[in-house]
């Protein structure tokens, strides 16, 4: 029976982890959840899965939270409960389902302690990517792909040596405007942003899918995950996100990993590594499914794809200042604030406004966030 810490369990990779853990009760238990403010989906997911702690970042709906349900469980607050959680309790499996920055000092400290990490917060790697590839190999951790491009990238090189890979191919739905020209951008809704194709997930994700950000994220996070030169990274536009992502090797072969959209493959197998446990919740028929077709990114249009190549190269503190003043943007664009085409300005803004520190210690990194937020947070 392996235990589970959760954090992030009301978002889409939450539940659908919560969904796993359900099939397997004899395999998995949580340990311990958090969640933002939704406490109404949290009480149910305490009844059903008896947790020992919970943690709502939200103050007062977690004495609203402690109002309703009594001594069922201890609940913590904030990000020093996050922290606490990670730190201190029971548990083999951390998994970091959690939305931005808000996920890395939890996951440090679960890395710091030699544990699994499941890992779907990707911007724990492209802010503190040196420092987390360091910690893992210092602490014997193991470090577990869940986006879903990533855990196909991971499942294609089991058993291959990493030397003889030519190049990692990220596959992109191309969100709702892969088909709208970049003077149509300017007058898209956030209804039109948020309505994605072929995935059902948080509305910041969601967004990022929209810019293409999530993909240019996803680069960098992949440059950490499997120690590869930066060039060998490519992104490729496939509508129908049937094949998650691919590894091209020297000889001129190329493996994918092939499923209909479900996050709880990748989820799965990240808690089940190396087995493959029997599952029903993905039925992938070709005869259905009849076309697969792919498109080269369009970097003019999608802005945000582009910076994110730009600062893989730059490298230092320049992702964080990436991943900060993007946060803030589309925090301004769902709350009516800016228009779609004004995120990647934003986010152009704050990378020559802020200034970049090579191999920064973990204070620059949270030093860099905070001070991107604030200038960001000025921008219009």
């Amino acid at each position: 029976m392996k235990k589970i810490v959760l954090l992030g369990s009301t978002g889409s990779i939450g539940v659908n982890t919560l969904e796993v853990v359900k099939n397997f009760p004899d395999k998995f238990s949580i340990e311990a959840l958090s969640v933002n403010s939704n406490i109404e989906l949290l009480k149910e997911q305490i009844n059903l899965f008896s947790p020992k702690i919970v943690a709502v970042n939200d103050i007062l709906k977690a004495d609203e939270l402690r109002s309703q349900i009594g001594n069922t469980c201890k609940i913590l607050t904030g990000e020093d409960g996050l922290k606490e959680i990670a730190a201190t309790c029971d548990y083999d499996i951390f998994v970091g389902a959690m939305v931005g920055f808000a996920g890395l000092a939890p996951t440090l400290e679960a890395i710091k302690r030699g544990k699994r990490i499941a890992l779907a917060n990707k911007e724990t790697l492209v802010v503190a990517g040196e420092m987390v590839t360091h910690l893992i190999k210092e602490h014997n951790a193991e470090l577990i792909p869940v986006d879903s491009e990533h855990s196909a990238i991971f499942q294609c090189l089991i058993g291959e040596k990493t030397k003889e890979v030519e190049k990692i191919i990220l596959t992109a739905s191309g969100g709702p405007f892969l088909h709208r020209s970049k003077d149509e951008l300017k007058t898209v809704t956030i209804e039109d942003a948020l309505n994605h194709p072929n995935w059902k997930m948080g509305s910041k994700i969601t967004i990022d899918s929209a810019t293409m950000m999530n993909k240019g994220l996803e680069v960098i996070e992949a440059y950490w995950l499997f120690g590869l030169s930066k060039n060998k990274f490519e992104v490729v536009i496939h509508p129908q996100s049937i094949i998650h992502s691919m590894v091209e090797f020297v000889d001129g072969s190329i493996k994918a990993q092939l499923s209909m959209p479900d996050m709880k493959l990748p989820i799965q197998f990240a808690l089940t590594y190396p087995e493959r446990l029997p599952a029903n919740h993905v039925q992938t028929k070709f005869h259905v499914i009849k076309n697969l077709t792919f498109f080269e990114p369009d970097f003019y249009k999608f802005e945000c794809l582009k910076l994110a190549y730009d600062v893989l190269e730059v490298g230092g503190t320049a992702p964080c200042i990436l991943n900060a003043s993007n946060e803030v943007a589309v925090e301004k664009f769902l709350n009516g604030k800016i228009g779609f085409t004004k995120i990647p300005y934003i986010i152009s803004k704050s990378l020559e406004k802020i200034e970049n520190h090579k191999h920064p210690a973990i204070d620059q990194i949270f030093e860099c966030d905070k001070e991107t937020r604030l200038f960001a947070g000025q921008l219009s």
